[in-house]
């Protein structure tokens, strides 16, 4: 009697699919295959001569873990998108707007789709940053730009209608059977291939003026793997590593600085992107060798997740850091923005978690050394007095300012804006209606976590819940 085929469960898919597309990048863009090798070096080093590297994630999950990073066009491919990411277990987490920035701002508004049970993300944590072209910035898009850029997307098909049932059927049945499994993994990663198709090099070199991310979006027929991340336990010496290498890398490492404290949030940074070749179509239809620089690799440190509190200090202290950069210009970046967290921010996860600025998973010390002694009240007494454990949450996300930074470090120019004009507004809402599906808040995400680990912990100690824990 034949037995019906074994089903491949949702965080497979998800696990393969990151593999596969991982393999297919680094033979479109053999530099990120010498980034993977650097990068598992040091982290194997760093797990090889520090006991507690494993405090933001085993190093079975630092290894495997990445990121990717695609653009759509209209919020009608950003649902097609969003439901091959949903057949992965990946949800829309965050709304980041990179219009704005002083420096580098391009026309997309942006999600990133991702596991957001803790379970999930411990089996594979794979991510994709995904942004949307806002056709109707004025700032950047006349009105009959738009017009023509509305009807040159709209005759475009991104993703396959198989591909696209087959994800349906994946998100409803929480997995695939293997050949369901197997057609759905290789039209996913060949959606997501670079194209061979010629480009239109009259089409392309108009939106390029506006914004090279608007051209790599909105000035071909197909999307495509933009960059692929992994992560690193030391991006300092990667970024060393890869310029010894004969890499060049941008101009330095986003987020915070490397410093004697807790590493908190996202440090980011990447090699430069690099010229591809590419055939162009002329006016008259003739076909022409050419290259288009838009792809690079990307390379992240993770650190701790910071509450809202914590997240409003960083940016002020992101924002100081500006300001004497700014009046100091000769000075180190880098020297200057140590100085400044020296100054402001906590040194240690117990003061992080006892001021309440990082989100941490609560347990209770069941083994502690009977004195006679309740447990005390409220949430940095229960901590200082050995009543609770505290491990910090890995921060998953991303921030708008450094992928910004990323963004611009590998333009070709900083293309045009006009500042007298208002911008479309925009806001996680609305991205939440093109998307028909809720763009859940990180913050509420990691706070969950937290309040459930907390009250299971004092659960377990017979104390209540301290008040504002």
């Amino acid at each position: 009697m034949a037995h019906p085929p074994a089903t491949i469960p949702t965080w497979r898919l998800r696990a393969a699919f990151a593999r596969r597309l991982s393999a297919m990048y680094g033979t479109e863009v053999p530099a990120y295959t010498t980034l993977l090798e650097v990068a598992g070096q040091i982290n194997d080093e760093v797990a090889g001569r520090d006991p507690d590297a494993g405090r933001l994630g085993s190093l079975e999950r630092v290894t495997a873990e990445r990121h990717g990073a695609i653009r759509v066009g209209t919020p009608g491919e950003l649902r097609q998108a969003a439901q091959i990411f949903a057949a992965l277990g990946m949800h829309p987490v965050g709304f980041y707007d990179l219009r704005d920035g002083a420096v580098g701002a391009v026309p997309v508004v942006s999600t990133a789709f991702r596991p957001t049970d803790p379970a999930e993300l411990d089996r594979n944590p794979f991510r994709v940053f995904t942004s949307l072209l806002t056709t109707g910035d004025r700032r950047f898009f006349d009105p009959d730009l738009e017009a023509r850029l509305t009807a040159f997307l709209a005759r475009r098909r991104l993703f396959p209608p198989e591909l696209l049932g087959l994800a349906e059927r994946a998100e409803r049945e929480q997995g695939l059977d293997e050949p369901a499994a197997e057609r759905f993994l290789t039209l996913a990663v060949g959606a997501f291939t670079l194209s061979a198709e010629p480009v239109d090099r009259a089409w392309y070199a108009e939106l390029e003026r506006i914004s090279a991310v608007a051209a790599d979006i909105g000035g071909v027929t197909t999307t495509h793997v933009n960059h692929l991340t992994p992560r690193v336990l030391d991006i300092d010496a990667l970024y060393r590593r890869m310029g010894e290498r004969g890499i060049t890398m941008i101009d330095r490492i986003q987020g915070p600085p490397r410093w004697a404290g807790p590493d908190v949030l996202l440090r980011q940074t990447s090699f430069r992107a690099l010229a591809e070749p590419r055939t162009f179509r002329d006016a008259g239809g003739r076909l022409t060798r050419g290259a288009l620089r838009v792809r690079f690799g990307e390379v992240e440190a993770r650190g701790i997740a910071l509450t809202r509190t914590g997240r409003a200090r960083y940016d002020a202290l992101m924002a100081e850091t500006d300001r004497r950069t700014a009046e100091h210009p000769d000075t180190d970046r880098q020297a200057t923005a140590r100085a400044v967290w020296n100054d402001g921010f906590p040194r240690t996860e117990a003061e992080l978690a006892a001021e309440r600025l990082a989100f941490f998973a609560y347990r209770p010390v069941t083994d502690r050394p009977r004195d006679g002694r309740r447990p005390s009240a409220g949430l940095p007494a229960l901590l200082a007095d050995g009543w609770l454990t505290a491990r910090p949450l890995v921060y998953e996300d991303f921030l708008p300012r450094s992928a910004a930074g990323i963004f611009h470090s590998n333009l070709t120019g900083d293309g045009t804006r006009d500042p007298h004009r208002d911008g479309t507004p925009f806001d996680a809402d609305r991205l939440s209606a093109a998307l028909d599906r809720p763009v859940l808040d990180p913050f509420a995400l990691y706070g969950e976590q937290q309040e459930r680990s907390l009250r299971q912990a004092l659960a377990a100690l017979d104390t209540p819940v301290p008040p504002n824990a």
